[in-house]
């Protein structure tokens, strides 16, 4: 997400960071650039233009100019500006004095409301251990009850429905006493998608919304229509009290201009984000990390998040164990690998590393989800006893054409894995070492991360990825 936005940003800065001590004539160039491809990434023009005001009115002061840090200090007021114009903090679901707390849920048709009302149940359920139930009042589009229940089987949540010959108010209604009945805290309304323009329609979510009086009004709006979300929302809240937006396909919108505009020319907060199609990819909206992301500094928070989520603390002792004493196999490898996969996309994962959001720019180096399913194609065609004892693998061609013809690959991609990997446990076993204060296994780590050893912790499975870096 945001890649356009971020390297046109990371651009303007480096011409900034080659000077050494800015002039005003540096500054505003460097907002020129800036207004551009915020401009570019779709960003609303008056929040654009507001936005890089606020950051010359800072930026050109004698105390900035003058100092040996001007550059750094110009990307954090942009980082800081940025910040402001999407909210400044986390804007948190509010929750009802009285359960259950309803969530009612509005777009227009295509906006991914059903499945958004799905990942926001799992989300309540796994993060803050709600017992939600999902209502689908949405009786118009074909199949989406049935969508609505297999997804809500799917993350074990129950769902509310009464078929399409009930109207939609009384089935919310209903649906309330259910959860009364049933000891529901939270219940998450599915309502069909409509247009501000629809007269009939409208009328309707009002009195779902006059049976049900929501805690929380959220409108799905899908991202990667830029502006166009920007106006559905702004159109929706004129007319409903809206409390909060989900923008979806965030993890496919490169420009990122309806997450800037949104909070500014709505009022309406940003709650949630999607950044994939499983029912794990919605994550709460952090303005300050967003921020990072786009500015090419990371997001380590929420990298750390996932990892808390799907790591097994057990495995990951065991892994240290196994470490320390060198003695890290394939099969290791692969439930490694795995655990990586679980964390999400590589390309999400890299933009949330500081400074890596540049290596996806390399095509000769880009590391991909493809990849990782070669490597592990590979492992899997090994035996349990070739995978605890690699070295069985590399003494043997025979062995290697089996496992090549087995994954679909080549040999050389066989031999380049285990080439990385061996690597690896050369790096580890120096690694180990320097426990007992080696300055020379602490010499040998930095000689092999800087001639690239360190790359085979994500290795690649195809020959052409040798390019110097």
């Amino acid at each position: 997400m945001f890649d356009r936005l971020s390297t046109r940003l990371q651009d303007a800065f480096a011409k900034l960071r080659s000077k050494g001590r800015l002039s005003e004539d540096d500054v505003k160039e460097a907002l020129r650039e800036i207004r551009r491809a915020l401009l570019d990434a779709d960003v609303h023009h008056t929040v654009a233009k507001e936005l890089t005001e606020r950051i010359r009115e800072q930026a050109v002061g004698q105390e900035i100019l003058q100092s040996l840090t001007a550059a750094q200090q110009v990307v954090k007021i942009v980082n800081d500006e940025l910040v402001a114009v999407m909210g400044g903090e986390q804007a948190k679901l509010g929750r009802s004095a009285k359960p259950p707390t309803v969530i009612l849920m509005a777009g227009t048709q295509g906006a991914g409301k059903t499945t958004a009302s799905a990942k926001l149940a799992r989300y309540l359920t796994e993060t803050e251990h709600r017992r939600v139930l999902l209502v689908a009042a949405d009786v118009y589009r074909p199949a989406a009850i049935q969508q609505l229940e297999i997804l809500g089987a799917q993350i074990g949540v129950s769902v509310f429905s009464q078929g399409t010959d009930v109207a939609p108010p009384e089935i919310v209604g209903h649906a309330l006493d259910e959860a009364r009945r049933g000891g529901y805290d939270t219940v998450i309304v599915d309502t069909a998608g409509r247009l501000h323009v629809d007269e009939a329609l409208m009328v309707e979510l009002e009195q779902i919304q006059a049976v049900s009086t929501p805690e929380e009004i959220l409108l799905v709006v899908d991202a990667m229509t830029g502006q166009d979300a920007v106006n559905v929302a702004e159109s929706f809240h004129k007319r409903f009290p809206l409390t909060g937006v989900i923008l979806t396909k965030m993890d496919s919108d490169t420009r990122g201009g309806a997450a800037l505009t949104v909070r500014h020319i709505t009022g309406c907060p940003v709650k949630f984000i999607g950044t994939g199609e499983k029912m794990d990819a919605l994550e709460p909206f952090y303005p300050d990390r967003l921020a990072s992301r786009i500015l090419g500094m990371g997001d380590v928070l929420t990298l750390i998040e996932r990892a808390q989520a799907t790591i097994d603390e057990d495995e990951a002792r065991n892994l240290e164990a196994k470490l320390r004493r060198n003695e890290f196999t394939l099969e290791d490898f692969l439930t490694q690998l795995r655990q990586v996969k679980k964390l999400g996309p590589l390309d999400q994962i890299l933009g949330m590393l500081p400074g890596m959001g540049k290596l996806k720019q390399l095509q000769g180096d880009a590391v991909d989800d493809r990849q990782l399913k070669k490597v592990e194609a590979i492992i899997l065609s090994m035996t349990r006893q070739e995978r605890l004892q690699p070295e069985l693998v590399m003494k043997s061609s025979s062995r290697r054409v089996r496992i090549a013809s087995g994954s679909g690959t080549q040999v050389r991609d066989v031999n380049q894995l285990l080439k990385q990997f061996d690597d690896m446990r050369k790096l580890f076993k120096q690694f180990s070492g320097m426990g007992k204060g080696s300055r020379k296994a602490m010499s040998g780590l930095a000689n092999s991360l800087r001639s690239g050893g360190g790359g085979a912790a994500f290795p690649s499975a195809g020959g052409r990825n040798k390019r110097r870096r």
